[in-house]
């Protein structure tokens, strides 16, 4: 059954002022210190989509988390005050734990509400125009963090037509995680990034200052700054489709370029001369490694 959260409840998406506000003070996040890690088969998964205006897409979305066989799964729904049919399509179906549809001030505010409505053990963001590749992919993740070492897993990604999810047109093979990587303009597909809740709670949430980066300084505070030990899934695990937001223009991906650097700065951290130029320069591989 539908949970609806009302508009009143807590707000954890205020602008933060520094990295440094969120790794200190990440209270939008309700800590259990004490807490063992969980059996695998009492780990909750919780998954976050943010949706806007989203009845052309979600119906896919919230097909390919009902359809997982791993049964442990948290499903919340933060929109963005939709206007069109999407909410009426979540009611829809049952599995959907928690949901709530208000205004909000952007993506990265609405992922960080979600976080604080969370309650599972691994938290994932799923928007609302992807999909899981398969029915099986949750209960491999959650086969992952058997091991309680792993702080956090990722895996392949394809992006799919609009219109047709079963056409691919660039694949996005992400590879072992080396902290030199990161150097070379690597970081993994945010989408396929799965990770303990107790992440979220010690080092903080997405910096809402930054405005299309957010993810990638998220991933740089975690894998480099706290160096937090993840685990690579050598499968496509999601179908993305095709329209990010920082890639939807010229004028985009320099404003995007811009916000890669200051995540470095901000995180105390300092990018090779040619980190920034390889990272967009990753994609051509991309296309190449699909053909």
């Amino acid at each position: 059954m539908n949970q609806s959260i009302p508009s009143t409840a807590p707000h954890p998406s205020s602008p933060v002022p520094s990295p440094s506000s969120l790794s200190s003070h990440p209270s939008s996040l309700t800590s259990h210190p004490s807490s063992p890690v969980p059996s695998p088969l009492s780990l909750t998964v919780t998954i976050i989509t943010v949706s806007f205006n989203s009845a052309q897409t979600i119906e896919d979305t919230l097909k390919s988390v009902a359809s997982q066989s791993y049964q442990n799964i948290e499903h919340i729904i933060v929109d963005g005050g939709s206007t069109d049919q999407t909410m009426k399509i979540v009611a829809d179906f049952p599995h959907v734990a928690k949901s709530i549809s208000e205004p909000d001030e952007g993506i990265y505010f609405a992922m960080n509400k979600g976080l604080a409505m969370a309650s599972g053990d691994v938290i994932a963001i799923l928007n609302a125009d992807d999909l899981y590749a398969d029915n099986e992919v949750i209960a491999k993740v959650a086969d992952v963090f058997k091991d309680p070492a792993i702080d956090a897993t990722y895996a392949d990604l394809v992006f799919v037509e609009r219109e047709d999810v079963s056409t691919i047109f660039r694949t996005w093979k992400s590879g072992p995680f080396k902290r030199s990587s990161m150097y070379n303009g690597w970081m993994p597909p945010h989408p396929t990034f799965f990770v303990r809740r107790s992440i979220y709670e010690n080092h903080g949430m997405f910096n809402t200052l930054l405005r299309s980066a957010a993810d990638y300084e998220l991933m740089l505070r975690f894998l480099l700054k706290h160096e937090i030990n993840p685990s690579y899934i050598p499968e496509t695990i999601i179908r993305m489709r095709q329209g990010g937001k920082s890639t939807v223009s010229v004028k985009n991906r320099i404003r995007a370029n811009m916000e890669d650097r200051k995540a470095w700065k901000i995180n105390g951290l300092k990018p090779h001369l040619f980190t920034l130029i390889l990272k967009p320069l990753r994609k051509i591989k991309q296309f190449i490694s699909h053909g």
